[in-house]
């Protein structure tokens, strides 16, 4: 089974959980253990990027390292064409959608497709769209970022991802947001679209992983608290809650 058939196999059965691991953040081997930890409390996959400071170097040395430790899939969330790995499992092949520069919505795509075909890397092509705050990607990104109350627009963005024949949408309020996507427009969205919701940012805790879920998420995506080292019962909580496991 490839992960697209993983992704699409599981999210019939309920909401999933991944985790996001910054190779920029730690160390490959703190990364691999940390992976190791969150596969004993139930994520179902491992996404390793970031958005600055990613390298082909720490990249390929994270993803191998937790490999090692964990049988899950491993997908890269790329921040360019400057950093791709042929260790991956798979890579999203986004699109940020609401970002100003074209660079981001096509350019990096178009030097990055030549190479990933080289690579033999399996690609789930996605719609990246950023919501206020936004933080640090949306600055990167240069997005023109969605008003939390703008439910319309950000459906509008999710359903046009859809007919470009995205398979993937990705609503993201941006690491270490002080809250996550509202539920209303994670709702909204997810009745405009019949392909995968991911919702990230802001989720550090269960009951707003429970919210998420709730509201319409396919799949949380969680990455500060576990980078933070909040590697306790409260993320494995955090983990139960996105998947709706009592």
């Amino acid at each position: 089974m490839n992960v697209k058939e993983y992704i699409i196999e599981k999210v019939k059965k309920g909401t999933m959980h991944m985790t996001l691991l910054d190779p920029a953040k730690q160390s490959p081997e703190r990364a691999a253990e940390m992976a190791a930890i969150v596969a004993g409390m139930g994520t179902d996959a491992i996404m390793v990027g970031g958005s600055t400071d990613v390298t082909s170097e720490n990249l390929d040395a994270t993803i191998l390292a937790i490999k090692k430790k964990v049988s899950l899939p491993v997908i890269y969330f790329p921040s360019g064409a400057h950093a791709l790995s042929k260790h991956a499992d798979a890579m999203y092949f986004m699109s940020m959608l609401n970002s100003l520069n074209v660079n981001h919505v096509i350019g990096e795509q178009v030097k990055g497709a030549p190479i990933i075909k080289k690579l033999g890397v399996p690609t789930l092509s996605m719609g990246y769209i950023i919501i206020e705050p936004g933080m640090k990607v949306g600055e990167v990104g240069m997005a023109k970022l969605i008003p939390r109350n703008d439910l319309k627009t950000a459906a509008a963005f999710a359903l046009a991802a859809e007919y470009l024949g995205m398979e993937l949408v990705y609503l993201e309020a941006g690491s270490g947001a002080p809250e996550p996507v509202p539920s209303e427009m994670i709702t909204a969205v997810k009745k405009s679209i019949s392909v995968p919701l991911l919702i990230g940012g802001g989720i550090r805790d269960a009951k707003t992983a429970e919210r998420v879920r709730l509201a319409g998420a396919d799949i949380v995506v969680t990455g500060t608290v576990v980078e933070n080292g909040e590697l306790g019962e409260d993320l494995k909580k955090l983990i139960h809650a996105a998947k709706g496991i009592a």
